[in-house]
């Protein structure tokens, strides 16, 4: 096990930016943007003064993260016409969550129950990812698991919320149909992390577009911890050394996997969850694999293009 949390730590210390995708914002993959200003130097030898460009961390929102869209992973309207289709299983207000996705163009169609197998489908033909928020019971069956698994091979991002036991299950069950992954417990956690400073111990993955201009995420209230599984990414360790979010990133098809969904409504203004949101659904519209489904003009720096 430590071969391999040293193995992923290794590889994650080798992310870079991002290529140069217009979605994308200038800050792409630093969690501590830097800014460059114009400043008047006197030249101390000859009296003259002279314009000099000096570089510098961004400012800081009072939680420690940069402060400003720009300093999210994608621009603001980066991904108008795109769908996150939602369905939210554990009852919870998702006006804020919906609020922040609408900053970078993102629509929501939400269910709060389980739609049919042939409804999903439907919808799913015109959503650039699923989000699926578990609660205590199984609500999806083998149909529905089979219309999520072709979604997902076809490249579309997924992301799996669940939190503490046992509220779950249907993360579990897709999560275990798409990668093999399941999640379990229940951990008090409450606590905001900072940047990881060694493999398996609490942080934030350094370097990656998730975690663009984070370097301080709240964990969540209660939370679940992912078991180990060579085929995700560990993402965010809680403040008890628990993987709390992992990611899949292989073979053009992106999913993420979440112990802690009580971020998306309880403290929602502790650090960096309205980012990290919109991180995540900029992230999984996999517009690496998709580049022509949004775009910006180069005009007026708005997105354009369709759902898919």
């Amino acid at each position: 096990m430590h071969k391999l949390l040293t193995s992923l730590w290794a590889g994650c210390l080798l992310f870079v930016a991002a290529p140069a995708l217009a979605q994308y914002s200038q800050a792409a993959g630093q969690n501590a943007p830097m800014v460059q200003t114009r400043e008047q130097h006197r030249d101390e030898k000859t009296g003259q003064v002279v314009d000099r460009v000096v570089e510098k961390e961004a400012s800081k929102d009072r939680h420690g993260n940069a402060q400003g869209n720009q300093f999210d992973l994608a621009v603001d309207g980066a991904f108008e016409g795109q769908t996150v289709a939602v369905i939210q299983l554990y009852p919870f207000p998702f006006d804020l969550p919906k609020a922040a996705l609408k900053e970078k163009g993102f629509s929501v169609y939400r269910w709060t129950g389980a739609p049919s197998p042939e409804e999903l489908a439907a919808a799913l033909k015109k959503s650039s990812q699923l989000w699926i928020i578990a609660d205590s019971s199984r609500h999806l069956n083998d149909r529905h698991l089979a219309v999520i698994k072709k979604f997902f091979d076809d490249g579309h991002g997924v992301y799996l919320w669940g939190d503490n036991e046992p509220y779950y299950a249907d993360a579990n069950a897709v999560g275990q149909a798409l990668v093999g992954v399941t999640m379990r417990g229940d951990l008090r956690g409450d606590q905001t992390v900072g940047l990881q400073q060694q493999p398996g111990k609490a942080g934030v993955l350094r370097r990656h577009l998730l975690t663009t201009g984070l370097e301080y995420i709240y964990e969540g209230i209660t939370i679940a911890t992912i078991e180990g599984n060579e085929k995700l990414t560990p993402l965010i360790y809680g403040s008890a050394d628990n993987l709390v979010a992992a990611f899949y990133d292989r073979d053009g098809k992106r999913l993420i996997f979440d112990g802690g969904f009580t971020r998306l409504y309880n403290k929602w203004d502790t650090a960096g969850t309205g980012r990290y949101v919109k991180n995540a659904a900029a992230w999984l519209a996999n517009v690496e694999r998709f580049p022509a489904h949004a775009s910006v003009n180069p005009k007026s720096g708005a997105a354009t293009g369709g759902a898919r």
